[in-house]
């Protein structure tokens, strides 16, 4: 028995001196640096994932917020315009109250044709006035050359009084509104055949 155990015993010797051999004794050293090295690496790119993350979840708050105040701020400039428009009539209706109240005085003083007429050039001048207060200018038009840009001609006139190509009398007034034209003068234009 003790033959067989010690060829037992010499047998396992054997196997471990082999296993110590086929092995050398720097593999252990490099695979327990190779699982310690690969650990630093998953927490790096754990770490940098996360950075990642933290990063997009700022760039997406960011990006909600300036859509928000860029919806603000459209929704607040056609608030403004809104307003602008109500206070521009408010302007041009308190600028066309006493021209009315005007015409309900002579309504009222119907009976002498002398007031009557006098209420009527009070209201006259009161609305030239409250368009000119707003920008609206009256464009000349009789004794001036014919301007297409500026004169609607409705009917040419054979007459020597006027030179050719003149306005002889004007049918309707045209306006401007500071620069830009409203309406244009509706004008008969004179022609002369011997001019």
């Amino acid at each position: 028995m003790r033959k067989g155990n010690g060829k037992t015993d010499a047998h396992l010797d054997l196997r471990s001196e082999d296993l110590e051999h086929e092995l050398p004794a720097g593999d252990d050293d490099e695979a327990a640096s190779g699982a310690a090295a690969s650990k630093p690496v998953e927490a790096s790119v754990v770490s940098e994932t996360e950075k990642l993350k933290a990063e997009r979840d700022a760039l997406l708050d960011r990006l909600a917020r300036l859509q928000a105040e860029f919806d603000n701020a459209r929704k607040r400039a056609v608030r403004e315009q809104q307003e602008f428009r109500e206070f521009a009539a408010a302007d041009v209706i308190k600028a066309l109250l006493p021209p009315l109240d005007s015409f309900e005085r002579a309504l009222r003083a119907a009976g002498d044709s002398g007031e009557f007429r006098n209420g009527i050039e009070l209201i006259y001048r009161q609305f030239q006035d409250a368009l000119q207060k707003i920008g609206v200018q009256p464009i000349s038009a009789t004794g001036q050359a014919f301007d297409p840009r500026i004169h609607e001609a409705v009917e040419m006139v054979d007459t020597s009084e006027v030179p050719d190509h003149y306005v002889l009398d004007e049918l309707q007034r045209g306006y401007k509104y500071k620069d830009r034209l409203l309406r244009p003068a509706m004008v008969r234009v004179a022609r002369n055949s011997g001019g």
